[in-house]
């Protein structure tokens, strides 16, 4: 058996310092459970109970740290003072650095609007919560003091209400907590991520605030929802109403709060202005997701979008294309973009050094007793004084009895360190009493100054008995707790930032997507090129502009919602629609599809479909002789999927290929001359989009079918030696007399 290692006693283990110096960079084994307990978990405790979890009074202790010291500069009444003082003076408390705090204080100042209350007065840039760009000014440049609501947060911090600890040197005091007037806790945004878990307050009214309390004070079973009507954002917008989520958070503290952005609609220059966003995002996150619905395609009815927030406030300005509906054009933004948000609430507070996770009505349960904890503290400082003082005047009211003696004991007494002794001996009292006495002046010892001194005695009797009795009866303490309340709501109470929408559901809920819908003339080219002209456009001016060599091929009367397919020489085909392309003129190219869409490399358009419904049918006409018809449907996907794959068969090269709306006829016409005029409804349509189709042509060896166009009457004189009773057939060659003009211009 091994023999047993021997504990190191820690004084030896300093002999081992070189030892240790030397195996520096050394990778040793050791237990992971051993790392996570001596590295890992310090660190953990140090990051939830110091830095990033706020306790009951409302603040982390970095906020507490930097407002306690400008409470101690004088700063709550005093004349502003540079930041880079207040910083410099902080770091007495909060060694993390000037610019981790500077960045708290900045949080904290009314100029950067980031909290319902702000507790800083400030002066100068201070940057905007809404924006991600506007950054705050320099420390040397901005000033700052106490806001007056910070009156409610020292009061009476002198009188013993809350414990006071060492800081990181030892060298000064500072509050543990701060003994709040009112429950901070709920009243400003406070949000931390920690170790393994974060914190996420919402802000609440401070009149509701004030309201609720009092009110659950007087009734413990008091609904919240009657008084705490929702969250109150700094931001404003509109906070939509569910009570079932606002029922949750208020009893187990999580839950989520969605807000929506408001917005007013100028209709002189066609444009949305934007003026509040929800707390979760920044100006600059929503312009550039709604830049990127642009480029992307899916917002097309927005011609312009910008900042201009300035002085006055926050302002996204977005100017309209004609004819777009404001109202559903913001329901989609609230669809799609952070203009509607929900923000995540997890009431995770520090109470006793532990976090705990709790309702509104929890913690403002334990603001009551930390605020009551506190009123006793204070009521039992002023109660000790007022004893000590009362003692004090005991003792002189047994000297006025006979101040001549007092005078005689002091006169006759020898040595001055003796005076006290013999003034106790002569009189009775004690030496805290008899100090007193000896130390009032001549001028005192008159019938006035005796007088007042015993009135005084009577009224420290009687408030030491209204203390004790406060002390003794917790609905005394209530009563001063709801007193300091009604106080503070009348001062700093403000009118709700946040307005409610009752029976409103969430935009994300809502599917359907909105477009702009007009007339239009789409054209397209042999070349790859696309027009879409709207019908006053095209009477102002008929004539296409093309490409040299270009002709149009099909030009169709449709809308703006058109479907559009375009199907390719791979059995591709690309899926669009007419208002993912710009409105243009006649004099213009167009757009050139194959950019637009991203085709592969040298991939050719063979049909091109405008289509307002997947109603009607594909045909494909191959060389071989046979006929695929498709219906539109099988090319109708719920994705909305821009590309497609075996569009069609490529077993065979294909002859032609077309929509049609309904069956009609088609001439094929096959090498050597042979044509065949065939009716589509003798077709069984099929919903595979790459079947082969059905022979409808016989061929003679090394024929193929080269030409293949919608039949008209106008094409062939005698159209009934060409047509069939049953398929395949292998047609008739037209002579001289059967040709028309159109199958004339063909050949």
């Amino acid at each position: 058996m091994a023999p047993k290692k021997k504990k190191i006693p820690a004084p030896k283990r300093t002999a081992n310092i070189a030892a240790e110096i030397e195996n520096a960079g050394v990778v040793m084994e050791q237990p992971i459970t051993q790392t996570l307990e001596t590295n890992f978990m310090p660190y953990a405790m140090s990051v939830i109970i110091s830095r990033a979890i706020p306790e009951i009074d409302g603040f982390k202790p970095a906020h507490r740290k930097l407002l306690y010291t400008m409470y101690k500069m004088g700063l709550l009444t005093g004349a502003r003072t540079k930041s880079a003082n207040i910083v410099g003076q902080t770091m007495r408390l909060n060694p993390h650095g000037d610019a981790a705090i500077y960045e708290t204080m900045v949080r904290l100042a009314r100029g950067n609007q980031a909290l319902l209350h702000p507790y800083v007065d400030s002066k100068g840039n201070f940057g905007k919560a809404y924006s991600r760009d506007m950054a705050y000014a320099a420390s040397r440049y901005t000033e700052a003091k106490l806001d007056s609501i910070c009156n409610e947060l020292f009061a009476d911090i002198d009188k013993d209400t809350v414990d006071f600890q060492d800081n990181y040197d030892g060298s000064m005091k500072e509050p543990s907590l701060l003994p709040v007037r009112f429950p901070s806790i709920l009243l400003n945004s406070n949000i931390g991520i920690a170790v393994s878990m974060a914190s996420a307050i919402c802000p609440f009214n401070l009149e509701e605030l004030c309201d609720t309390t009092i009110a659950m004070m007087k009734n413990a079973d008091h609904d919240l929802l009657t008084t705490l009507t929702a969250p109150d954002f700094p931001g404003g917008g509109y906070i939509l109403y569910n009570e079932t989520e606002l029922r949750k958070i208020y009893e187990t503290g999580r839950g989520g709060v969605r807000v929506r952005a408001r917005y007013n609609y100028d209709k002189a220059s066609n444009c949305l202005e934007i003026t509040e966003i929800p707390p979760t995002t920044t100006v600059e996150v929503i312009i550039d997701k709604i830049v990127e619905l642009v480029k992307n395609g899916k917002m097309r009815e927005i011609a312009d979008i910008r900042d201009e927030t300035d002085l006055s406030g926050l302002k996204i300005a977005i100017d309209l294309k004609r004819g777009v509906d404001p109202d559903k054009l913001m329901q989609k933004l609230f669809r799609m973009t952070p203009l509607e948000d929900t923000m995540s609430c997890n009431f995770n507070v520090l109470i006793g050094g532990y976090p705990r996770v709790m309702g509104a009505r929890e913690l403002l349960e334990e603001w009551i007793a930390f605020r009551e904890e506190c009123v006793k503290r204070r009521v039992y400082f002023d109660l000790k004084k007022k004893k000590e003082k009362l003692h004090l005047l005991q003792g002189l009211a047994k000297i006025l009895l006979d101040i001549d003696k007092a005078i005689h004991i002091i006169r006759q007494t020898e040595e001055e360190s003796e005076v006290v002794m013999n003034l106790m001996i002569g009189f009775g009292i004690d030496e805290i009493q008899a100090e007193y006495v000896a130390e009032i002046k001549l001028r005192h010892l008159n019938r006035e100054y005796i007088l007042k001194r015993t009135d005084e005695t009577q009224s420290l009797k009687e408030e030491i008995a209204q203390m004790e009795e406060i002390l003794g009866d917790q609905k005394k303490v209530r009563g001063i707790i709801v007193s300091e309340l009604q106080e503070i709501k009348k001062k700093y109470a403000q009118p709700r930032r946040s307005l409610i929408l009752y029976d409103v559901q969430p935009a994300r809920e809502e599917a359907e997507e909105e477009t702009p819908d007009y007339p239009v003339h789409l054209f397209f080219t042999r070349e790859g090129y696309f027009k879409k002209i709207t019908p006053q456009s095209l009477r102002m001016s008929s004539e296409q502009k093309l490409k040299e060599g270009d002709e149009i091929l099909s030009e169709i009367e449709s809308t703006n919602r058109a479907h559009l397919l375009f199907f390719t020489d791979r059995q591709q085909v690309y899926k669009s629609h007419a208002y993912d392309f710009d409105d243009t003129k006649a004099s213009v190219m167009g757009d050139y599809v194959p950019a637009k869409l991203s085709f592969d490399e040298g991939e050719r358009i063979v049909c091109f479909a405008a289509v307002q419904e997947y109603t009607g049918y594909m045909l494909f006409f191959f060389q071989g002789g046979k006929v695929a018809k498709v219906e539109m449907s099988a090319y109708e996907t719920k994705t909305n999927r821009k590309k497609l794959a075996n569009a069609y068969s490529g077993k065979d090269s294909l002859a032609g290929a077309f929509y049609v709306s309904e069956d009609r006829e088609f001439l094929l016409r096959a090498t050597g001359g042979r044509t065949l005029i065939i009716h589509t409804g003798a077709i069984n349509p099929k919903q595979t989009r790459d079947t082969q189709g059905v022979a409808v042509m016989t061929l003679k060896k090394n024929a193929v079918v080269d030409t293949v166009v919608p039949f008209t009457e106008q094409m062939l004189n005698n159209a009934h030696r060409f047509r069939t009773k049953s398929l395949p057939a292998a047609g008739a060659i037209p002579k001289e007399q059967d040709l028309g003009e159109q199958l004339s211009l063909l050949d």
